[in-house]
């Protein structure tokens, strides 16, 4: 199965004040197993980056003026996710600004089913921190490399999260579909469970007979 995870970069934080996309990161995973294809580009947003947007990622307007608008690359992006699924932490944001991008230019929504880490670390560990760092540090993964936030970089990051949060349980899928920010895009809920294999009538007589056989001490 392909799956995309995808994270941006914007000049601050609300698409009502006019904010832009100034960095998109995409990797592909093919049965969870991250793959070399890759989609990566800066933006010219063509306007100015808050102070706030640019303590977080770092990119001047000098430096993001220099790139391309989000037109010249639509296409080529649009085509590299396709029908796929999205893996997106905090999806309500991205999705925000890649739909506003989209209606800039005379685009569609994005109709892909999603899948939003920070709900699925939030149904896992209520309570507890789920931001990408806090993961990483739960379970375990280096990410030293993250000095600020590039899109390349939290891509590979929360490939790594996403495999940690599904593969400890087996994911059941539920195909209601909740909307973020819009009626065009689809989030999907996982949910997760432990199987439970009850033993066959055989299976549990045997278990009788080896209780029996082996447990001749008083171990209290």
């Amino acid at each position: 199965m392909r799956e995309i995870v995808l994270d941006t970069e914007t000049t601050g934080i609300s698409v009502k004040e006019g904010h832009r996309i100034v960095e998109i990161g995409c990797i592909e995973l093919e049965n969870l197993i991250p793959t070399k294809k890759k989609f990566h580009c800066y933006l010219n947003p063509e306007r100015k980056v808050s102070e706030k947007a640019f303590e977080v990622h770092g990119y001047s307007d000098e430096f993001l003026s220099k790139q391309k608008k989000f037109s010249e690359v639509l296409e080529e992006f649009l085509n590299f996710i396709r029908d796929s699924r999205l893996i997106i932490h905090n999806a309500e944001f991205d999705l925000a600004h890649l739909n506003n991008e989209l209606s800039l230019h005379g685009k569609n929504f994005l109709n892909n089913i999603v899948v939003d880490t920070l709900i699925l670390a939030r149904d896992k560990y209520p309570g507890s921190s789920v931001s990408l760092d806090a993961l990483c540090k739960r379970f375990r993964i280096d990410n030293s490399k993250r000095l600020q936030h590039t899109a390349l970089i939290d891509c590979d990051l929360l490939s790594k999260v996403y495999i940690n949060l599904i593969d400890q349980r087996e994911p059941t899928l539920d195909l209601q579909n909740e909307n973020i920010d819009d009626k065009n895009s689809k989030v999907l809920h996982v949910s997760y469970f432990k199987k439970v294999v009850s033993p066959s009538k055989d299976e549990a007589e045997k278990h009788k007979d080896y209780l029996k056989k082996n447990l001749t001490k008083n171990y209290y």
